[in-house]
């Protein structure tokens, strides 16, 4: 029998992160030879380090050989809390503490994993368009050529001659690599193909950087004020924000804030702009943006690349530049932009994403700021501090790599349980706001193809000369395409909402940068891929559960990964076999005559899943009977697994027994 379980409303209700105000009630099971005399829920503050202690009362047996203490709890403030249990045993002092899957186990030590609760903002929402979507990420320059002049463009920046070779990856005579080539992706060539992300499924785009900028990805802002000449100009940025939602499509731009172009109008080491930057003029009114250790030449640089001088976001003049009334969020939000993407959010001062988020929300309350964090966000630690991304003041989401971490390790030999784990830590950290807004992943401008990942060749710390001849075979293409259905399957179905990485349905391939920025195989694409994404939209859309359902585990371990989507009209059996053989999943109860999706088969109340395949069910939730009449209720020390049960528990204790930490 368990002792507790931070996932399970027997133990801990509510579970997961909880909006501040909320009482919490917790229960704990303990074996009745432990002789136990007192039990204390210790709940210590991160922030402050204090820890507060909630004596818990004797609460009955449970069967003839367990006993139940419980306690409701409220915490002080908005923040991050670690919680575990001390008991005063026959042997001694004892805790639980947090062992695998939510479950706590008896240690001698109180200096071993602790739960974790965080409370957020109670008026912290997440925008409404979000939950139930399909993102879409796009390199600009290699999406779509609209065949458009490009006018106004650096002479420099070389136009490459034809759209389906490989990226300029050789540095030049002086050994810099540049990225200075350009194949002529464009706005009015992505409003072209907004019928194609239609069909997708597609509800948002993000736009890796749009602006004026001296490098093809444009993470070396010029001028925030400018779309980059070789994408268009404002008006065909107007024009495809309208367009797309007209096709109920979003559009969120990439805010790189962290740091400029050291070829900007703003620093303008290189005098391409005319005025004084930082770096020629200490009457500059940029000069106050950067922090120079011996002006001009020494001054601090993104991970030291002297080409990305560093902003003091807290400039006043720099903070009202972004954030004021006429500032860049604002602009572009005027101009039909429906949020933003911060890139590095890690790496920008928490006081200054609150000021990000108050121009975004002032502009539009429905909009959404999304921010680049490779790591759980909700105890991420940067720069000595931890932050407060997700206590409602800051992000709506994140970029959920850790997402991206499970479904890889699965597919790479890992265990589905302990694969889903890292999925369930997550669910239990986050706020439910954040969950229904997740950008879930499989690749970026910033990783490996996932196809590439999945089937080729590890990269082993190998150089661009070995990435730029290598690619897939005939044979690891063919596989790697099957386990592409997988990863997509999964992707598709977990809470939040997948981002395809522009090319990826349609099979693209390439180590890292530039290889991942290839451009997109149009007139070449796999149309059987293609098809699958097709039809894993199609799936989203229809099944209500996608959109902000619950995630049950159900029969993952060894090469099996299977879990339940459910919300209060129907769920969604979905099993993802990674094993090279065909396994027999023997589907739960209620799922007999279910609804299946993407080529599942289906035998008696089996489901046959062939080797690097998976399978999908939706069934209906049944009503339940009404009790009978006569229908006695159960006596007072019986345990019985409903959620009524809990309430009714918790509705019992005295306002004694309530206590603030």
């Amino acid at each position: 029998m368990q002792l507790f379980n931070s996932r399970d409303k027997k133990f801990r209700s509510p579970t997961g992160a909880v909006p501040f105000e909320t009482t919490i009630h917790l229960r704990i099971v303990l074996p009745r030879d432990l002789k136990c005399s007192s039990a204390v829920a210790v709940i210590k503050d991160d922030k402050f380090g204090d820890s507060n202690v909630s004596g818990m009362f004797w609460c009955g047996m449970v069967g003839d050989d367990h006993e139940q203490w419980e306690c409701d709890v409220k915490v002080e403030h908005i923040g991050l809390y670690w919680y575990h249990f001390g008991l005063d045993t026959c042997y001694g002092r004892r805790y639980i503490m947090k062992g695998f899957g939510g479950e706590g186990y008896l240690s001698l030590s109180e200096n071993e994993p602790r739960f974790q609760l965080l409370c957020y903002d109670k008026d912290f929402t997440t925008p409404d368009w979000m939950p139930g979507g399909i993102m879409y990420q796009i390199f600009p320059d290699r999406f779509c050529n609209s065949g458009e002049p490009k006018e106004g463009i650096y002479p420099d920046k070389k136009m490459q001659p034809e759209w389906d070779v490989i990226p300029d990856w050789k540095p030049n005579e002086h050994g810099i690599i540049t990225n200075s080539d350009f194949f002529g992706g464009d706005l009015r060539g992505i409003t072209q193909k907004l019928p194609y992300l239609h069909e997708l499924g597609v509800t948002c785009i993000y736009l890796n950087p749009i602006f004026e900028a001296y490098s093809n990805h444009r993470y070396d802002t010029g001028d925030y004020e400018k779309i980059d000449p070789v994408l268009g100009n404002e008006e065909d940025f107007r024009e495809l924000c309208s367009e797309a939602k007209k096709l109920g499509i979003h559009i969120i731009n990439d805010g790189v804030f962290s740091h400029t172009g050291s070829d900007s109008k703003y620093f303008n080491r290189e005098n391409r702009y005319p005025g004084n930057g930082a770096y020629n003029s200490k009457e500059s009114p940029y000069y106050t943006w950067f922090k120079f250790i011996e002006w001009p030449n020494i001054y601090n640089s993104w991970w030291g690349f002297n080409t990305l001088p560093e902003v003091e976001e807290l400039s006043s003049s720099f903070d009202e530049y972004i954030n004021g009334e006429n500032g860049i969020i604002r602009k572009w939000m005027r101009a039909g932009n429906s949020g933003w993407r911060l890139d590095v959010a890690d790496e920008l001062p928490d006081d200054f994403i609150e000021h990000i988020r108050e121009a975004v929300k002032t502009e539009d309350s429905n909009a959404l700021l999304l921010g680049e964090v490779w790591e759980d966000a909700s105890n991420k630690e940067s720069y000595g501090s931890r932050r407060r991304f997700l206590y409602g003041k800051e992000l709506d989401s994140v970029m959920n790599y850790p997402f991206r971490d499970a479904i890889l390790g699965f597919l790479d030999c890992g265990d589905g349980r302990e694969m889903l784990e890292i999925v369930l830590n997550v669910l239990e950290n986050y706020p439910r706001p954040v969950i229904r807004c997740l950008m879930n992943l499989l690749g970026t401008h910033d990783t490996e193809r996932v196809l590439t990942l999945l089937a080729g060749e590890r990269q082993n710390g190998r150089g661009r000369e070995w990435q730029a001849v290598t690619s897939l075979t005939p044979e690891q293409r063919e596989y790697g395409l099957k386990r592409m259905r997988i990863a997509s399957g999964i992707l598709y179905t977990l809470p939040g909402l997948p981002c395809i990485y522009y090319g990826d349905e349609v099979g693209m391939e390439g180590y890292r940068d530039p290889f991942n920025r290839a451009t997109f195989p149009w007139g070449k694409e796999d149309k059987d891929l293609q098809q699958w994404y097709i039809g894993l939209g199609q799936m989203r859309h229809a099944c209500s559960c996608l959109t902000d359902g619950e995630l049950v585990e159900f029969g993952s371990g060894g090469r099996t990964m299977g879990y339940i989507r459910r919300d209060d009209k129907e769920m969604l059996l979905c099993v993802f076999n990674a094993d090279h053989k065909e396994i027999r999943f023997s589907m739960p109860k209620g799922f007999e005559g279910g609804k299946t999706f993407m080529e599942t088969v289906m035998e008696g109340n089996e489901l046959i899943i062939p080797a690097n395949g998976c399978a999908f069910v939706l069934a209906d939730i049944p009503e339940e009977p009404e009790p009978a009449a006569e229908e006695t209720a159960p006596e007072e020390n019986t345990v019985v697994d409903t959620e009524e049960k809990d309430e009714a528990v918790s509705q019992q204790e005295t306002a004694d027994n309530t206590e603030t930490v």
